[in-house]
C-alpha cells in the first residue's frame, strides 16, 4: 500500500510548475520562452481502412471526422483554419507562438507532390514556429520522411503515429488494419532524422485490462519516441463504435481507475519523454460515454493529486538499459 506524501516539494526535474511528468508546455516554454498553441488543421485527407485499400469504415472510435471535431473552421482552406484556430488561442494566450497541426484523417496518405504543396506554405510562414503531422505507420515511405527530415532544417517537424494499443487483437477487432509492429519500426527510422514523434495510446479499449493498458506504456517507453500522448477511449457518435455502444455498452473505466492507470503509466516512461496529453477532446453533444472525460481539469487535478498522494512521478519505475 503506498502511503501519502508529506513532502510538498516537487522531484520531478523536468517542471517549472506542480506537475510531476514532463509537460509538452514546459518543453516549448524553454525552448521558445513563451506559451506555443498547437492549431489543429483539417487537409482534406483519407484513410486507408476509410477508402477499401485495406479495408473500410475506419477506426472503430473514430468519428467521422477523423477526430478532427474540435476543428471550427474545418471545410476552409487551410490559411483560414490556421488564422481563425490561432486568432482563437491568442484570445487566451495573446503573446503565444503557433504550431500548425494536422490532425484530422492520415495526412501523409497522398503522393509526395501533394504532400508537398499543402506542407510548404506553412514552412514559409513566419507565423508558424514548426508543423505537426499525424499519421498511420503504414502510411509512410521513405521519400515522405526524407521531404520532412529536410524540412525539419527549417522549422521543427513532429510525426504523431497512433498506436493507441500495441495488443494486436484489440486493434483487429477496431479495424485498425496494420499491426504495432510497424509502429515501432517507423520509430526507430525516424530517430536517425531531425523529426520527433510522438505515439498516442488509449485507454480503456474494449477487452483489455489495466494490465494490458500498461503492457501498451512500458512498450512505448521501451521504443523511446520523444513524446506520448495518453488519451480514455471516447464513444462518440458517427463512429462504429458509438452505434454498437448504444445497443451493447461495455464497461468502461471510471474518472479514479483511469487517473491510477494514468500514474502506473507514468511512472513507467522515461522521465525525459515529453508527455503531450493525459486527457483527450470530444465535443459534448457528440459524445455518449464516458461523460466525466469532459471535465478536463478535473481529470489533470486528480492525477497531480494521485501522484502526490503516492509520492511518485513520471519515470520513477522506468528502467534504463
Amino acid at each position: 500500500m503506498r502511503k501519502p506524501n508529506q513532502v510538498k516539494t516537487n522531484p520531478f526535474p523536468y517542471s517549472h510548475t506542480n506537475k510531476r511528468y514532463y509537460t509538452i508546455d514546459h518543453y516549448f516554454r524553454k525552448k521558445y520562452g513563451k506559451k506555443v498553441a498547437k492549431v489543429p488543421l483539417n487537409a482534406g485527407f483519407t484513410c486507408p481502412n476509410r477508402d477499401g485499400t485495406k479495408s473500410v469504415g475506419g477506426c472503430a472510435f473514430c468519428s467521422s471526422l477523423g477526430s478532427g471535431d474540435s476543428i471550427p473552421a474545418f471545410f476552409d482552406t487551410l490559411s483560414r483554419q490556421y488564422e481563425e484556430g490561432l486568432g482563437r488561442m491568442r484570445q487566451k494566450w495573446p503573446d503565444c507562438l503557433g504550431f500548425a497541426y494536422f490532425q484530422s484523417y492520415t495526412n501523409t496518405y497522398a503522393p509526395l507532390e501533394t504532400l508537398q504543396a499543402i506542407y510548404d506554405p506553412f514552412f514559409s510562414r513566419d507565423d508558424v514556429q514548426g508543423v505537426c503531422i499525424a499519421t498511420r505507420a503504414d502510411c509512410l515511405s521513405e521519400e515522405i520522411v526524407a521531404y520532412l527530415a529536410e524540412r525539419a532544417k527549417q522549422k521543427e517537424v513532429w510525426i504523431e503515429l497512433g498506436l493507441q494499443s500495441v495488443h494486436d487483437k484489440t486493434m483487429d477487432a477496431l479495424n485498425r488494419a496494420h499491426d504495432s509492429a510497424i509502429v515501432f519500426q517507423w520509430i526507430e527510422r525516424l530517430k536517425r532524422t531531425p523529426i520527433k514523434t510522438c505515439v498516442h495510446l488509449i485507454n480503456s479499449l474494449p477487452g483489455e485490462s489495466e494490465d494490458d493498458m500498461l503492457e501498451s506504456a512500458r512498450q512505448v517507453a521501451a521504443a523511446r519516441p520523444d513524446a506520448i500522448k495518453i488519451h480514455m477511449l471516447h464513444i462518440v457518435k458517427n463512429s462504429k463504435m458509438g452505434a454498437d455502444f448504444v445497443h451493447h455498452p461495455f464497461a468502461l473505466l471510471s474518472r479514479q481507475a483511469y487517473v491510477d492507470v494514468v500514474v502506473r503509466q507514468l511512472e513507467c516512461l522515461p522521465a525525459d519523454m515529453i508527455v503531450e496529453r493525459l486527457t483527450g477532446d470530444a465535443i459534448q453533444s457528440e459524445l455518449i460515454a464516458p461523460e466525466w472525460t469532459l471535465k478536463k481539469t478535473i481529470v489533470l487535478n486528480a492525477i497531480d493529486q494521485r501522484m502526490v498522494e503516492w509520492d511518485t512521478w513520471q519515470g520513477k519505475n522506468h528502467t534504463y538499459v
